[in-house]
């Protein structure tokens, strides 16, 4: 049994889908999350800068004493999930692979669309894992500008959210997908305004669950689980305001967030 707590980032409060989903399925278990906040959104940015921050954060997660990485961001994992499994000794998941083994599985028609931030879309990362695992899939990627803040918006069911939701829908109905991974860990926050937006005939794929399943698994396979029946307890941190992250973290986790801790960017590359 190993005690110590999982870590899993992002680059706001879109991992806290992840975060759920691993409390649901690994309740005994610690966690430590770290919200990036004062450097959101990743999407927009070059795809180097974000590897830059990955690491800078993976590195700082393992000097708290973490037994795994989660990254919890489809940008960050498409930028730099080989070079933090390649660089920090404890374990690392990201969120695309378990997403795109799930949409392969998923579709019916063979054609299945992503929407996701421009640098998801940029590195590609969905398209070879897919035709990796199905060469005969059409795959219609759509990078989503601005979606992922309209979520942290302080209306992020509001009037510009639908708007922008049924803009990015249409191009990827017209092509006919019965299947769109959700390639982003914002966007099943707004599940139910993609719902509408989709359909029943299309299946929306999200990482969260499988992703954690993932977690379990990997956890399971090197004995790193925890077996102590006991709940576990959560640890939040923010390079952003932390007032801020609490209350809307409460709102997406539905889960009552006592304390929320600062790190400065500074903070971040520290030695321990």
């Amino acid at each position: 049994m190993d005690g110590r707590p999982i870590a899993i980032f992002d680059s706001g409060m879109g991992g806290l889908t992840v975060l759920h989903e691993c409390l649901v399925t690994m309740p005994n278990e610690d966690f430590v999350y770290l919200g990036d906040t004062g450097r959101f959104p990743y999407g927009p940015r070059p795809l180097d800068e974000i590897r830059g921050f990955a690491l800078e954060i993976g590195r700082f997660l393992e000097r708290q004493g973490v037994k795994m990485v989660v990254v919890a961001c489809n940008s960050a994992t498409s930028a730099a999930l080989a070079d933090l499994q390649a660089e920090l000794e404890v374990p690392v998941v990201g969120v695309i692979a378990p997403e795109a083994e799930a949409a392969v599985q998923a579709t019916r028609n063979r054609r299945i669309g992503l929407l996701a931030t421009e640098a998801t879309v940029e590195a590609g990362r969905y398209a070879s894992l897919i035709r990796s695992l199905d060469a005969g899939v059409s795959f219609f990627p759509l990078a989503c500008p601005g979606l992922a803040e309209l979520i942290e918006s302080d209306t992020p069911y509001g009037a510009g959210t639908v708007d922008a939701v049924r803009a990015y829908a249409r191009p990827l109905k017209q092509d006919d997908v019965d299947t769109v991974i959700l390639g982003c860990t914002h966007y099943p926050l707004i599940r139910h305004v993609l719902e509408r937006a989709f359909g029943r005939g299309v299946t929306l794929v999200f990482s969260a669950e499988e992703t954690a399943r993932k977690v379990a698994e990997t956890l399971a396979r090197k004995g790193l689980a925890r077996t102590s029946e006991r709940e576990g307890v959560c640890r939040f941190i923010t390079t952003g305001e932390p007032e801020q992250f609490r209350l809307m973290g409460e709102r997406f986790l539905q889960f009552p967030i006592v304390e929320v801790e600062s790190v400065s960017l500074a903070g971040l590359g520290a030695p321990a």
